[in-house]
C-alpha cells in the first residue's frame, strides 16, 4: 500500500496541515499509521468528515446544510422561510446567476448546480475555498481585529494577491468591515470602513469547511447572468434570480457589488430572458423590491409580497420593507 504525509493529505483535502494531523490523532482517518512523530496516510483514504462545532468538541451527526460564508448586503438568509415552500417539488439542476452571498443555494445543497456571479473577486473566493479550504483557514489565522491592520489588508489590490491571500482577505474584510457591507467604488475599489466590533469571528473553520462540501458539487463561474442562462440552462432546471433591486429609497440600491450599474434597461433585459427560461421549460423565482416596474414586468406570473428587514437602511426606522417573490410555475 502507497502512503501520503500530512501535508500531502492536508492539500488533497483542502484541509490544514493542524487539522489533518489532529484527525490522525484522534483516529478519524481510517489506515493512518504513526512512526515516531510521524503520521503515513493511505494514498487512497476518503476525506475525512469533519463533526467538530465551534466548542472544538465533536457530534455525532454533521447538519445536513451549510450556511453563507459572508454577511451580503441583500442576503436571503431572512427571507428562506419564504423561499424555501415556493420550491419546485421537482426539478433537474439549480441554477442561480446573481449568487452574492448564496443563502438558498447553501440552504438547498443541491446535487447538481451552476452558480455565478459577475463579480470576480467573489467567484474567486468560493473556487479557492471549494479546492483549498484549509489553506484559506491557516491564512485567516494571520489576521487580527486590528484597525491598521484593517486597513492595511483593504489598501492591497485582490489582483495582485494569491488566489488564497485574496480569498482569505475577502472573508476577513468582510467580517471586520462596518455592517458586513461589500461596496466597491467605481474604480472597483473596496471602500467599506473598518467596523470596530470587540470580537468578531474571523475564521470559523466549521462554516467555511461546511461550505467548502457544498462548493465542490457545483459548476461555479464568473460571468454575466446573461451568458450564464444561455449557456447552463435547459429545459426542467430551476433559476434562482435575484438581481440588484429596483431601489425604493435612497439608500436601497446596492448595484451589482461591483463597478457596474444596474438600471431600469437591464431589468427590463431580465424579464425578457425570464420569458425566454419559461419558454425554454425551466422554473424560475425571482425576488425584487415591491415596486411598480415589477407589476409591469412580471404580471403574468405569480406574484407574492413579503415583509423583510433591511439591515443596512442607515435609518432604523426605514430598516423594515416589502420584497416581491415571482414564481412562473
Amino acid at each position: 500500500m502507497d502512503y501520503i504525509t500530512i501535508k500531502e493529505a492536508a492539500d488533497k483535502w483542502g484541509l490544514s496541515v493542524r487539522r489533518v494531523q489532529t484527525m490522525c490523532s484522534e483516529a478519524m482517518i481510517e489506515g493512518a499509521i504513526r512512526f515516531s512523530d510521524v503520521w503515513a496516510i493511505p494514498e487512497n483514504a476518503k476525506r475525512p468528515i469533519d463533526h467538530r462545532v465551534k466548542n472544538g468538541r465533536y457530534i455525532k451527526t454533521k447538519e445536513d446544510y451549510a450556511t453563507p460564508i459572508l454577511k451580503w448586503a441583500g442576503g436571503k438568509t431572512q427571507l428562506l422561510s419564504e423561499l424555501i415552500p415556493r420550491i419546485p417539488n421537482s426539478y433537474n439542476k439549480y441554477i442561480e446567476p446573481f449568487l452574492g452571498g448564496g443563502a438558498l443555494f447553501f440552504k438547498l445543497c443541491p446535487a447538481k448546480s451552476v452558480i455565478a456571479d459577475s463579480n470576480p473577486e467573489l467567484i474567486n473566493m468560493y473556487l479557492t475555498v471549494a479546492q483549498q479550504s484549509g489553506c484559506v483557514i491557516d491564512y485567516l489565522h494571520n489576521y487580527k481585529n486590528d484597525e491598521s491592520v484593517f486597513y492595511e489588508v483593504r489598501a492591497k489590490d485582490w489582483m495582485q494577491c494569491s488566489n488564497i491571500e485574496a480569498a482569505a482577505r475577502m472573508i476577513y474584510l468582510n467580517r471586520t468591515c462596518f455592517n458586513g457591507l461589500y461596496r466597491l467604488n467605481r474604480k472597483g475599489q473596496f471602500n467599506t470602513p473598518y467596523g470596530r466590533y470587540k470580537n468578531p469571528i474571523i475564521c470559523n473553520e466549521a462554516k467555511i469547511n461546511a461550505a467548502a462540501d457544498v462548493l465542490r458539487k457545483a459548476e461555479i463561474v464568473c460571468g454575466d447572468y446573461l451568458d450564464v442562462l444561455g449557456k447552463y440552462a435547459s429545459e426542467g432546471d430551476f433559476i434562482f434570480l435575484d438581481p440588484p433591486y429596483i431601489p425604493v429609497s435612497e439608500y436601497s440600491d446596492f448595484k451589482r457589488y461591483t463597478k457596474e450599474q444596474f438600471y431600469e434597461s437591464d431589468h427590463r433585459n431580465l424579464a425578457k430572458e425570464v420569458d425566454r427560461l419559461v419558454d425554454l421549460g425551466c422554473k424560475v423565482m425571482l425576488t425584487n423590491s415591491n415596486h411598480p416596474l415589477v407589476y409591469e414586468l412580471y404580471g403574468k406570473y405569480k406574484i407574492d409580497v413579503v415583509q423583510t428587514k433591511r439591515n443596512i437602511n442607515r435609518n432604523g426606522e426605514k430598516r423594515y420593507g416589502e420584497d416581491v417573490i415571482v414564481t412562473t410555475y
